[in-house]
């Protein structure tokens, strides 16, 4: 059985001439680099488990050197890959909240029981995320607040919403 891996950073490109990446966090918790001592690398389908020698953050981005990377041109060869973890390696998630990529794909219902349409991307504002829900017409935007998200079970891929006034059809 081929393990399901969650993208927490994508390798943009080489850092400096001594082999280091510079790396987008795909995280909400991009602090957890620091405590690791190996990373897996996803590049072209395969995984490669990598060591860590150093990392450290610049600007937006994270720097890593990697043990087995020796110089720009290897380093080269893993930009556009991505530094996966498995879903036991991932940061616990405080109570109430959710991983993004466990909710895209979840059907929605009003509380009638109507299937309204199902997740297909979260836009995070800052204040609240926002659900984008393909429906029939068109997709509709929900705002993740309690009021109107009233249950997410993921174990049945439901979420069930009391659509803001305007929002309803």
């Amino acid at each position: 059985m081929v393990e399901k891996y969650i993208r927490i950073g994508k390798i943009l490109g080489t850092q400096g001439n001594r082999g280091a990446l510079r790396v987008l966090p795909l995280t909400d918790y991009p602090e957890r680099f620091q405590q690791m001592a190996t990373v897996r690398v996803l590049i072209n389908g395969l995984i490669r488990e990598l060591s860590i020698e150093e990392m450290y953050f610049y600007k937006k981005y994270i720097i890593i050197k990697f043990k087995e990377i020796e110089d720009m041109n290897a380093a080269n060869k893993l930009k556009g890959g991505f530094l996966v973890v498995t879903r036991s390696e991932l940061v616990p998630l405080p109570e109430g909240s959710f991983y993004i990529f466990d909710l895209i794909g979840v059907d929605v219902f009003d509380l009638s029981g109507r299937r309204l349409g199902n997740i297909t991307d979260i836009i995070q504002t800052g204040a609240n995320d926002v659900y984008v829900v393909e429906t029939e017409a068109r997709p509709v935007l929900i705002p993740a607040l309690k009021q109107v998200v009233k249950e997410i079970d993921l174990d049945r891929r439901r979420v069930v919403v009391q659509m803001p006034e305007g929002l309803e059809d």
